[in-house]
């Protein structure tokens, strides 16, 4: 999972802190845009590692997941 939160971290990083900053700006509350970069923050951080297991799963890791089976099995 960190692996995937280290590759996507510089791009989320800047998008977390700009919307912090639009909800700053829109709000003028520094209570309002901390509650939001910190829900962004574990939102983050969550998301990371469902990436990792939508990735197991639909077969991005190497092992047999649901992309790599052949598609005879699912025909009618």
């Amino acid at each position: 999972m960190w692996e995937q939160y280290r590759k996507t971290f510089r791009g989320m990083q800047m998008a977390i802190w700009l919307a912090a900053g639009a909800a700053f700006f829109v709000t003028h509350s520094c209570f309002v845009a901390a509650v939001f970069f910190a829900t962004m923050q574990i939102g983050a951080i969550f998301g990371a590692a469902w990436g990792v297991r939508l990735k197991r799963i639909l077969g991005g890791s190497g092992r047999r997941g649901l992309l790599r089976r052949p598609l005879a099995r699912y025909r009618d």
